[in-house]
C-alpha cells in the first residue's frame, strides 16, 4: 500500500497513544507502516512537522453539537466539555501540543470556529471579541494541560498552610466545571457592565 501523509499521521497518532511523543521516532514509524525510513521525508520533512501534521488532523476532527437556540451559557459549557473529550482520547498528544505548538489551534478550527459564535452570539463587543476569545481559549486549555499533565492532581494534593492537612478535592471533572463556571460567570459580569456603560452613554 502506498504512503499518503494521512496514513503517516494515523500511524504516528497510534503510537503517540500508546508510547507517548518522546517515544516516536522516524524509524519506529516506518517499521509500524513496513516502510523504508527515508521514504518518510517524502511526505514529512522531520519529526516537528509530523507532529504538526498529527495535531491538525485531530484538531480538524473535533465535532460538537450545535445548540443555536440554547442560551451562550449552556453553549460554552457544551463545547469545552466535548474539547475536554477530544483531550482525553489522545491525552499524550494533547498535552504535549497545548505545552509546545503554539499554533496547534487555527482560525478554521471548529472549536475556535464554534468558541468565536458563541461569545459573538453572548454580546461580546466586535472589538474585544478576539481579545476575549483568545482569553477563553487560553484559560480551557491551560487547565486542560494542567490536567493531562498530571500539574492539576498536584494541586489539588498540596495541604493548605493555614488549615493544616485537609482531604483534597481529586475530582478533576469537579474542577473543570468550576473552570466553566468562573469563566461564564466572569462574562456575564463584564457584558453587563458593558451594557451599563452604554445606557448611562444615551
Amino acid at each position: 500500500m502506498p504512503l499518503t501523509e494521512a496514513g503517516i499521521y494515523a500511524a504516528a497518532l497510534r503510537l503517540i497513544d500508546a508510547d507517548g511523543v518522546e517515544a516516536l521516532t522516524m524509524r519506529k514509524l516506518a517499521t509500524v507502516l513496513d516502510a523504508n525510513p527515508m521514504s518518510l521525508y517524502h511526505h514529512v520533512p522531520n519529526k516537528d512537522a509530523l507532529l504538526r501534521g498529527v495535531a491538525r488532523m485531530v484538531g480538524t476532527q473535533f465535532r460538537t453539537v450545535t445548540l443555536e437556540d440554547a442560551p451562550w451559557q449552556e453553549r460554552i459549557r457544551l463545547l469545552a466539555t466535548d474539547f475536554r473529550t477530544l483531550a482525553h482520547r489522545h491525552p499524550k498528544l494533547m498535552a504535549y501540543s497545548f505545552s509546545h505548538q503554539a499554533d496547534f489551534i487555527q482560525p478554521e478550527d471548529p472549536f475556535w470556529v464554534a468558541l468565536t459564535a458563541i461569545l459573538d452570539a453572548a454580546g461580546v463587543p466586535p472589538s474585544e471579541l478576539p481579545q476575549i476569545t483568545a482569553l477563553v481559549g487560553a484559560v480551557i486549555t491551560g487547565v486542560l494541560t494542567a490536567e493531562l499533565n498530571g500539574a492539576l492532581h498536584r494541586w489539588l494534593s498540596l495541604a493548605s498552610p493555614t488549615v493544616g492537612e485537609v482531604g483534597p478535592t481529586h475530582d478533576e471533572n469537579c474542577m473543570f466545571r468550576l473552570t466553566l463556571d468562573t469563566i461564564i460567570t466572569g462574562l456575564e459580569s463584564r457584558l453587563a457592565a458593558d451594557g451599563d456603560g452604554q445606557s448611562a452613554d444615551h
